[in-house]
């Protein structure tokens, strides 16, 4: 099942600081951001669970990721007040995927060089599409 995005890191729109925005909640229920500033894994479990990820990074590609199901973060919230968050399964997930992105590593990091691979060529091969619609419109 392919879920919309759930996280934000600072760092994909540009913004070079150390933040992350995370709302896991689903319909109906009402939008719940949380808001992460400076945030440390101080602690993960090992046992570990897989979801699909996707990132909007990298558009319209997904994989299987196995992660720690369990992962304790430390930071500041938006009051600039310290916290630690004690987090599981899709919340833990999503964290540790924003945190990745604050220290340079995607998803697909994560994987084999085969599938790696195959998902850079699918991305470079959608780009040379939308340059070449471009150029033709």
């Amino acid at each position: 099942m392919q879920l919309p995005a759930l996280g934000l890191a600072a760092v994909q729109i540009g913004v070079h600081k150390r933040v992350i925005v995370i709302d896991i909640a689903k319909e109906p229920e009402p939008n719940n951001p949380m808001y992460f500033v400076n945030p440390e894994i101080v602690w993960t479990s090992e046992k570990k669970c897989t979801f699909e990820e996707g990132c909007l990074s990298l558009p319209k590609q997904f994989a299987e990721i196995e992660r720690p199901e369990q992962c304790h973060v430390k930071y500041l919230d938006q009051n600039g007040k310290k916290q630690l968050l004690k987090a599981k399964g899709l919340l833990a997930t999503c964290i540790q995927h924003e945190i990745d992105h604050l220290n340079g590593v995607l998803f697909i990091d994560y994987l084999s060089k085969l599938k790696k691979s195959f998902i850079l060529k699918k991305l470079i091969k959608a780009k040379k599409e939308a340059v070449s619609d471009q150029i033709n419109f």
